[in-house]
């Protein structure tokens, strides 16, 4: 099909609800693509089901398409989320019964018209920022296929950033979408604590999870967004109501913002390379350029005490909840130890803690918060290899610098483009909010051409 790998959602979406464009001939053409994937995105296809859910799209009558949203949009789905049929392995060899039921997120993207192709690989139970398992291998970056795709969300930006897919649904529970959408050249927006259902299961990653899609547009982002997002009585988290239309802040006139920036690693462990503060750099410039009033913020508060806390703990409910414990990897085993041994009272005040309230006194001032998505160019292939945990967390480091805050206040935050390394690898930047909402990341990027 020519030019399918320019396509995007809206796009695509349009012509099929018009009847320009076939949803088996997409289905077919990114069917064929991920047969022939070679950056390992993809852990399982779902041929048949594809097939047959495309064939009942285009079987529709225009009129009847028109209340699909996302008709005939070919997608893929991380292996943390349950699709009926299929086991949900997170990564790993610690699952084998097929789920009985697609997981809320699932249900709502085929209930809007999208094509479910594929399950895609991430590391066993997404605990790092690189795509590498023990089952399944290394995830390789389609745009260095030399580096890490980040992660854990690395099969899914993989199979969009080669063109196999327009857009495919990952989780961040610590910058698990903005890493890979800023290792892969990628739009990747991690949405408010309890903005998008993880049902069947109460929560991801306790208060850190969230779930959500990587695009190649914030058009896309908008779209995909507004067919997933809401919660079940099942959620432990529910977010207030957005405050306008997504689609709606994507089309809102530009206005200059007052923001503010910096280019700072809260870990002291985590250096920020000079190529990715060169693209901070320029970005920030960029903006004075359209007119908003840009300041620097200096470093970033530390949330690792209350992340880590978290993190531990999770990890640990994650690899007890699975049917065969016995099988996780060593690495896996080794977090889970330490997360059995936190105190609950130590736990519930990790979860309690009032940063996010802090943070919006300290930052009232200012529309919107830019910082780098990584403090360094996405690192090469193999980082996993032969380690333990606690290497494979202080190698982390760099990759979760700047992200992890915006899990632990449960706050919305989007990684763009912002420009590359000298070799090429994409660098992105974060924009963020504290007293704001999705709408408000959508408006400004969507403003800024991406």
């Amino acid at each position: 099909m020519e030019n399918y790998e320019r396509l995007t959602v809206t796009e695509i979406a349009f012509r099929v609800r018009k009847g320009t464009l076939s949803a088996t001939e997409l289905c077919t053409e990114a069917l064929n693509r991920a047969a022939a994937d070679e950056y390992n995105a993809f852990q399982q296809l779902c041929k048949d089901s594809a097939l047959q859910a495309a064939a009942d799209i285009d079987a529709l009558p225009l009129a009847r398409r028109e209340s699909l949203p996302l008709a005939g949009v070919p997608m893929v789905i991380k292996a943390e989320n349950d699709i009926k049929g299929i086991p949900t392995t997170f990564g790993g060899r610690s699952q084998r019964t097929p789920a009985a039921h697609d997981s809320e997120v699932v249900r709502r993207l085929r209930d809007a018209g999208a094509v479910i192709i594929g399950v895609t690989n991430m590391p066993e139970f997404g605990q790092f920022p690189f795509s590498e398992s023990a089952r399944y291998g290394m995830v390789k970056n389609p745009r260095a296929p030399k580096r890490t795709p980040g992660g854990s969300s690395g099969g899914t930006a993989s199979a969009v950033a080669s063109g196999i897919v327009p857009a495919g649904i990952g989780g961040d529970g610590g910058g698990s979408i903005r890493i890979p959408a800023a290792a892969c050249g990628l739009v990747g927006l991690k949405p408010m604590r309890g903005r998008v259902s993880t049902a069947p299961n109460a929560a991801l990653w306790g208060k850190l999870g969230t779930i959500g899609p990587l695009t190649r547009t914030v058009e896309d982002s908008a779209l995909i967004y507004t067919a997933i997002s809401g919660t079940t009585s099942k959620d432990r988290w529910h977010a207030p109501q957005l405050s306008r239309s997504l689609q709606a802040a994507v089309n809102e006139p530009k206005k200059p913002l007052r923001i503010g920036w910096t280019d700072q690693s809260a870990l002291g462990s985590a250096k920020v390379q000079p190529e990715v503060i060169a693209a901070t750099r320029n970005f920030v410039n960029r903006l004075k350029t359209l007119g908003h009033q840009v300041t620097h913020i200096g470093r970033f508060p530390s949330a690792s005490p209350f992340f880590e806390v978290q993190f531990f703990a999770a990890l640990a409910e994650e690899v007890d909840s699975v049917e065969f414990p016995d099988r996780v990897e060593r690495r896996s085993e080794q977090t889970a130890k330490v997360g059995r041994r936190i105190p609950a009272k130590i736990l519930r005040a990790a979860q309690n803690n009032k940063l996010a309230d802090r943070l919006a006194e300290r930052y009232k001032n200012f529309d919107l918060i830019i910082s780098p998505t990584l403090a360094c160019v996405p690192p090469l292939l193999g980082q996993l290899d032969g380690v333990g945990s606690l290497s494979a967390l202080l190698r982390s480091m760099p990759m979760i610098a700047f992200t992890a805050l915006a899990n632990v206040t449960g706050m919305p935050a989007i990684s763009i483009p912002a420009g590359s390394a000298p070799d090429g690898t994409p660098i992105g930047i974060q924009v963020s909010t504290f007293h704001g909402d999705e709408a408000d990341l959508l408006s400004f990027t969507a403003s800024l051409g991406f």
